[in-house]
């Protein structure tokens, strides 16, 4: 929502798609669309990336560029949920693909997921590493979606820029994730679930500089890297038109430091229910953003202390608590 609302304050006209399935609250992901049907020069289809008829429709109409951000979301869903990944990450991508090489589409942008570093521990998370040990399916899932972006790009010419997310939270987020939750649940005075006791640290990336970030990738076409070589091969750029870059906050927070701006925006103190570590999660995540400082001056500028407060304001004023 954020992206597109950018994109249209700029004059863009952008067509915005979604399945509405009921993952989490259909009325939040209803409530996202009304607000931007109200810009000039939005228009909205609901359909499934992974519906290959319904794929090939949108894509009759032509676009310059695609971005990307449709999926199955979710570490822990995926445990107990493979099936939705195949479908929504692997065939609904091959969808995007298809429609982007047959549409002639310009530039395809994608959401990947900091979870592709999977077992790996040296920090920061470099886009320069191999990634080839994830926890989770969901992160086995944006693995391959970078394999088969590199696929088209080496094989249809088709530019393609991944990005890679870090732990993004802001108002109108998912239910489902973190802040959301404890939000919820301090306010009803219940417990929270803490895991790994609280020890994790975390990229937490507020929603205006993913915009900004994703909106400045946009605008700038990758091209092939002319230094490749296959003999010491980079996995974040290519002989093709194809890049990797982390969109993160470069500053990683204890989630304990996370929970306490939080009790401090509700006035409230959490009871706290400390978990160890769930399967699927890695202790620690940290990006190193400098690609996407030099390539396209993206700078992360929201301190959790500001990014809580907004989240904190917006959802009281949307579920009306007091």
């Amino acid at each position: 929502m954020f992206v597109a609302e950018r994109l249209l304050s700029r004059g863009d006209q952008v067509l915005g798609l979604d399945n509405l399935n009921d993952y989490y609250d259909v009325a939040l992901k209803k409530a996202r669309v009304a607000r931007l049907e109200g810009m000039p020069g939005f228009r909205f289809v609901q359909a499934d990336i992974a519906d290959r008829a319904a794929m090939s429709r949108v894509f009759a109409e032509g676009f310059d560029t695609v971005i990307h951000m449709a999926a199955q979301a979710g570490v822990r869903y995926s445990i107990d949920h493979p099936q939705a990944y195949f479908d929504s990450n692997l065939s609904g991508f091959g969808n995007v693909l298809e429609g982007c090489r047959h549409g002639g589409v310009g530039h395809l942008v994608y959401a990947s997921s900091s979870s592709v570093y999977g077992a790996n521990t040296r920090m920061p998370f470099s886009v320069h590493d191999n990634v080839d040990h994830p926890l989770s399916l969901y992160a086995a899932s944006k693995k391959a979606n970078e394999l088969m972006a590199h696929c088209y790009s080496s094989l249809y010419d088709l530019p393609v820029t991944g990005l890679r997310f870090f732990t993004v939270y802001g108002p109108w987020g998912r239910p489902d994730m973190a802040l959301f939750s404890f939000t919820r649940n301090i306010l009803a005075g219940k417990p929270i679930d803490v895991f790994n006791f609280g020890k994790h640290r975390r990229d937490f990336t507020y929603i205006d500089d993913i915009a900004d970030g994703v909106t400045r990738v946009a605008d700038i076409i990758p091209s092939a890297n002319p230094d490749w070589s296959g003999l010491k091969p980079d996995p974040g750029t290519s002989f093709a038109p194809y890049r990797l870059y982390n969109i993160g906050n470069n500053k990683p927070v204890e989630l304990l430091r996370y929970i306490e701006v939080l009790e401090e925006c509700l006035g409230r103190e959490a009871k706290k229910n400390l978990l160890p570590m769930q399967p699927g999660d890695v202790p620690d995540t940290y990006a190193d953003v400098d690609d996407l400082v030099r390539d396209v001056g993206y700078r992360p500028s929201t301190p959790i202390e500001q990014g809580i407060a907004r989240f904190v304001d917006w959802y009281l004023d949307y579920y009306q608590t007091s």
